[in-house]
């Protein structure tokens, strides 16, 4: 894999697309494993996480509903520190085991915002599962259940992951090179 170029920043190979499928399938076996027989429902937090939803739920073997939502918490390279909801949820969750999938979990903002919104509607239980968690990062309250990978807090882009929107085509993950 070589750097790529987005906008005015230069970014260097960090996760390459196998890695990333291998993680994506030993998640889906956890998930499996853990929710078998319960009433499931995925709840995909757009953009950032189309391409990682679409890869897990082709390894998801448990009958469930997905749904998706989608907030707005980063501008460029950094977060903005706010959440607008921009689209809400369309499904019922009253009573169902909620798994938000996201991108990437880093100041957990954005999934605490979520999450306290969710629990207005009555699920049994909510869990996150991400890609990638920065855990050093992390000030909010919800740690992900599950994640593919621990980074470190450097801005990534690739797998859904955007600089600018720009970059979440990509099927590998790339670093911002310093």
């Amino acid at each position: 894999m070589d750097p790529i170029h987005l906008h005015d920043k230069t970014f260097i190979p960090y996760l390459s697309e196998q890695e990333i499928h291998d993680a994506v399938v030993l998640l889906a076996r956890q998930i499996n494993l853990d929710y078998r027989g319960k009433d499931l429902v995925f709840l995909s937090v757009l953009n950032g996480s189309f391409m990682f939803t679409s890869d897990l739920m082709k390894h998801i073997l448990l009958p469930c509903e997905i749904s998706f939502m989608k907030v707005s918490s980063y501008q460029g390279t950094e977060s903005t520190g706010r959440v607008d909801e921009l689209i809400g949820l369309n499904s019922p969750i009253a009573g169902k085991h909620v798994i938000l999938l996201e991108d990437i979990v880093d100041t957990g903002v954005t999934i605490d915002k979520i999450i306290k919104l969710l629990e207005l509607n009555g699920p049994k239980s909510i869990e996150v599962c991400a890609i990638l968690y920065k855990k050093e990062a992390h000030i909010g309250t919800n740690i992900p259940k599950y994640f593919g990978f621990e980074i470190p807090n450097k801005f990534v882009v690739g797998y859904g992951l955007d600089y600018d929107q720009h970059g979440r085509n990509l099927p590998a993950i790339y670093q911002l090179k310093n």
